[in-house]
């Protein structure tokens, strides 16, 4: 049984070689946690930060591909990470058209303008991650990535988002024809991304997950610092005093029921007295409760889930 896992786990690491896609050397052992590709997508590729609602993409075509990678690493920065990252892309040819680091990308509304695969194959601190956008010509037309780096506290994660003309591919057959770009378009549009704000989220999903919440282990209190979810969140809010929420807090399945509720239930009451108290939120726009482990969103019986399930959601409970 091991050998077949050993197998597999070899097959994975082979993906990016076998389909065309780029290889990376990692600083840290990586382990391939999710693929997907397209044959023919498009592609709003990031190439400025959130700034006034909206952000700089530039629209691309061709065969898409996502793979995300989990380090092993409980030492390696973000930085770290995506710095010999940066070195192999610009080695393989590629220009750097855009990086930025968590508020100098702006933050919440940047990570949820991007398109990632979910957690927790892809995990994003929105207190910690780095973005690169890249370019490299080819006989077949330009290629593109864009690099996503972030980080837990017992590992590191990548995303690549490969598009472009892959030569496999386009040997199969004749390209549909595509329109000519107009000159905003090759120097990059600046649209909006209403389905990238928390409120956006909220409305089309009923809840959000506070991500980059901070708790000493096993303790209520929210540990000091900025929180850009919780000032998304203030600032949704405020917008319109007949929005409404109530934040549910969710432990791992260590210990008991009754203990876990208790301990959800400080927590949820903690991020709310921080909403309230640091960012001005109406106390009647807010509720707390807790439900322990009894909704977990992943596995329990590895660290990973165990750091996946323990969380604070705001659940929508008004008409926005």
């Amino acid at each position: 049984m091991r050998a077949g896992r050993a197998l597999i786990a070899a097959c994975l690491l082979l993906l990016p070689t076998l389909a065309g896609a780029l290889d990376f050397t990692f600083p840290a052992p990586a382990t391939v946690t999710n693929r997907r590709d397209e044959a023919l997508g498009s592609y709003q590729l990031p190439v400025g930060a959130w700034k006034d609602g909206q952000m700089k993409t530039l629209p691309v075509e061709g065969p898409l591909t996502r793979i995300a990678w989990r380090l092993q690493t409980t030492t390696e920065t973000t930085l770290q990470i995506l710095s010999p990252l940066r070195a192999q892309l610009i080695g393989q040819g590629f220009a750097v058209l855009y990086e930025c680091s968590t508020q100098a990308c702006g933050g919440y509304d940047f990570r949820y303008g991007m398109v990632l695969l979910p957690e927790p194959d892809m995990h994003v601190d929105l207190g910690d991650f780095r973005y690169l956008a890249a370019e490299r010509p080819g006989a077949k037309g330009p290629e593109y990535v864009a690099l996503m780096v972030s980080r837990s506290s017992g590992a590191g994660y990548v995303q690549l988002t490969q598009i472009g003309r892959d030569p496999v591919l386009a040997a199969a057959g004749p390209q549909p024809p595509q329109p000519e770009a107009s000159d905003a378009t090759r120097a990059g549009t600046t649209t909006p991304d209403t389905a990238g704000s928390l409120g956006a989220a909220l409305v089309a999903n009923g809840a959000v997950t506070l991500d980059g919440l901070r708790f000493k282990s096993g303790a209520g209190g929210l540990a000091p610092g900025d929180y850009p979810s919780l000032s998304a969140l203030a600032d949704w809010l405020k917008a319109d005093p007949k929005r409404e929420v109530t934040l549910v807090g969710h432990t791992d399945d260590s210990g008991g029921l009754a203990a876990n509720i208790a301990l959800s239930r400080e927590r949820a009451r903690s991020v709310m007295d921080q909403l309230v108290q640091r960012y001005g939120v109406d106390k009647s726009q807010l509720s707390a409760e807790g439900v322990g482990y009894l909704s977990p969103r992943a596995t329990n019986l590895t660290d990973a889930g165990r750091r996946m399930n323990r969380r604070v959601e705001a659940v929508l409970t008004s008409t926005p």
